[in-house]
């Protein structure tokens, strides 16, 4: 078996990561730059610092900070005008998933002409774009160090996901202190998108010897710190670990695969406009139970490595407590099931039941998990998950 691992050239990791990002660009000989980030970013300061800091050295910064979450192809284009009016040499990329994917999307279209949908897939970027600095700011998505991005088309309310390794940054400058101040519910959602990201990429059909073990650190990392980031907003063990754990899991899934968790979250945040990270939460105990007869040995390995589950235990054993501790994993973290958020109209869910099923399969995620599913299989799996 021949296996592969994308990752960035260059990954720095810790308190203050940050601030090595002039140097970095200093060493590649780039002194213009589009830094491509969202108003919260810039009402909260750290924006301003980074433009400052870059502004002392002599690089000029252009700021577009119009990047909503689940970003989408108007966002993307708007960027991409502002980055060649300023005649950028390269993207820094700050904040959640959502800029850095804007930010991939910007940078491989200044360098490949043609609608955004035909980079849709696996392996469709034909050149290589613009160099990308990212600067993650929470701790989830581990987009800094993946070559995914997703992009919301809203004319047709789908999900584009694009897989390439032309869209990995060159650079990932992973602080944990930039997520200290993340509130409670934040630190929740995308503290169980990391979680589903360690999981989905060691159970995935496309799990390879090179995959798992940034896997398993990753789910040994949540294990050790979520709850704690959650009740302790400024512990920096806490914080570290999860930042620790959301890179990881980047480094697994985007060289394995998501699943049909992700699979199955991506209709929801197109139609509903619900949190990634919260739909992968309400979708996850459902989806390990219906997945778990295709890889039990697995799911029962990601039990003991969260510490729920004994050593002595059969795995049958193991893994029904892998199910019963997702579920209260989200009880305690205070994330309510579909059925309760305010976005998720009931008549609305079941009259898009069918939709979300077909565009699930045509993400080509579920086609990865332990048990494949047929279209009626998913949208049981909504259905239970109601």
């Amino acid at each position: 078996m021949i296996s592969q691992f994308n990752i960035p050239s260059t990954v720095i990791a810790g308190a203050g990561a940050s601030r090595e990002l002039t140097p970095q660009l200093r060493r590649r000989g780039l002194d213009r730059v589009l830094l491509v980030t969202d108003r919260f970013m810039v009402g909260s300061g750290l924006a301003p610092r980074i433009v400052a800091e870059l502004s002392a050295a002599g690089i000029f910064t252009e700021v577009f900070d119009d990047v909503q979450p689940d970003p989408s192809v108007d966002n993307v284009l708007a960027g991409l005008d502002l980055l060649r009016a300023a005649r950028s040499q390269a993207v820094v990329a700050l904040g959640g998933g959502s800029p850095i994917d804007c930010a991939k999307v910007i940078a491989i279209l200044s360098t490949n002409h043609g609608p955004m949908e035909q980079f849709m897939g696996r392996d469709k970027v034909p050149n290589a774009g613009l160099p990308l600095f990212a600067i993650p700011t929470t701790a989830g998505t581990g987009s800094e160090v993946t070559k995914v991005a997703v992009i919301t088309d809203t004319r047709r309310d789908v999900k584009m996901m694009m897989l390439d390794s032309h869209l990995l940054p060159a650079v990932a400058l992973v602080d944990f202190e930039l997520t200290l101040s993340m509130p409670p519910a934040l630190t929740a959602a995308v503290g169980v998108d990391t979680l589903t990201h360690g999981i989905e990429a060691y159970v995935s059909k496309l799990a390879t010897p090179l995959t798992d073990p940034p896997a398993l650190s990753c789910i040994r990392l949540v294990g050790e710190n979520l709850e704690c980031a959650w009740r302790e907003p400024t512990n920096r063990a806490a914080r570290e670990g999860m930042m620790l754990a959301a890179t990881q899991g980047g480094m697994a899934f985007a060289n394995s695969s998501v699943a049909l968790v992700h699979g199955m979250s991506r209709p929801i945040g197109a139609l509903f406009h619900v949190p990634h990270g919260v739909s992968n939460a309400m979708l996850l105990p459902a989806v390990t139970r219906f997945s778990m007869p295709g890889a039990v040995a697995r799911y029962a390995t990601v039990a003991r490595t969260l510490g729920w589950s004994r050593v002595m235990e059969s795995d049958e054993a193991a893994a029904m407590v892998l199910v019963d501790g997702l579920e209260a994993l989200n009880v305690r973290l205070q994330i309510s099931p579909l059925r309760a958020h305010p976005k998720i109209e009931a008549a609305r869910f079941r009259a898009s039941l069918d939709k979300m099923a077909a565009d699930a399969l045509a993400s080509g995620s579920p086609q990865n998990n332990p048990v494949v599913p047929t279209f009626d299989q998913i949208v049981a799996l909504y259905q239970q998950a109601w």
